[in-house]
């Protein structure tokens, strides 16, 4: 397993299209999606994913979210530090990030949205402002554990537009540009619905959109041909991998 089968998300382990089979379900115990206070510490997380055998030979198959979890191990690792440090010291401080982080903190709270799940009843809270978001988890997810605000990422997005405060242009082009080719994404098409996958996020064949949609009913892309950056934030989650309506009328709008 190379450091590029984890950018590229093809390190072996990951969330296939059909969530049924004892492989998938033995990966949820260390998969827990939006659970993030559930997670245990670095070392124990990494040790129990490695029970579960690969379900692909590195490099062979996208599979989603596992091989960023990896990635964050892995920098905290090299760094011989926590990996929200490495996140606050390598990027969010030099970007100007300054509500980006892995907890919402006890200044920022009164600023910090509940978020809901949608049900036939209607609205229901999944979280509150004192959630799982309120403390710093035991397990910082590369994948998918930040909280912020549009202007934060709205300021990353001008580094990918505009590298050279954290990124080099050439690491801009690799980010931004499709790594998966031909035959790689088979199992996992319903996360990528067509489009190709860069590092951290996808690459549309059509247009060259990049970025990626939260699950919490977040969706923050850029459009390196014209600079352009839509992101929109809601409150309220969305559970299946393809975009919901409103997301799909928000990127017509935009672009």
């Amino acid at each position: 397993m190379t450091v590029r089968d984890l950018l590229t998300s093809t390190c072996g382990w990951g969330f296939p299209s059909s969530f049924d089979g004892p492989w998938v379900q033995a990966l949820s115990r260390w998969q827990n999606g939006l659970e993030v206070a559930e997670v245990p510490p670095p070392r124990d997380w990494l040790e129990g994913l490695a029970t579960l055998p690969l379900r692909y030979q590195p490099g062979e198959q996208f599979l989603y979210n596992d091989s960023y979890d990896v990635l964050g191990v892995l920098l905290a690792r090299v760094a011989g530090r926590p990996f929200p440090d490495v996140v606050r010291d390598r990027i969010a401080t030099p970007l100007g990030l300054r509500d980006t982080g892995f907890a919402v903190r006890a200044d920022q709270r009164d600023r910090a949205c509940a978020a809901y799940r949608a049900t036939d009843g209607g609205l229901v809270e999944f979280d509150g402002t004192d959630g799982r978001w309120s403390a710093e988890p035991a397990f910082a997810s590369g994948a998918g554990g930040l909280v912020g605000t549009v202007a934060d990422w709205h300021a990353f997005a001008r580094e990918l537009l505009h590298p050279g405060r954290v990124l080099s242009a050439e690491s801009v082009r690799l980010v931004t540009t499709d790594q998966l080719g031909p035959g790689r994404d088979v199992e996992a098409g319903l996360f990528l619905d067509g489009a190709g996958w860069g590092c951290g996020g996808s690459v549309d064949p059509a247009t060259g959109r990049y970025g990626w949609v939260g699950g919490t009913g977040t969706s923050a892309h850029v459009l390196p041909s014209d600079g352009s950056v839509a992101v929109l934030m809601t409150q309220t989650l969305v559970d299946s991998p393809r975009p919901p309506v409103f997301l799909q009328e928000f990127w017509s709008v935009a672009w």
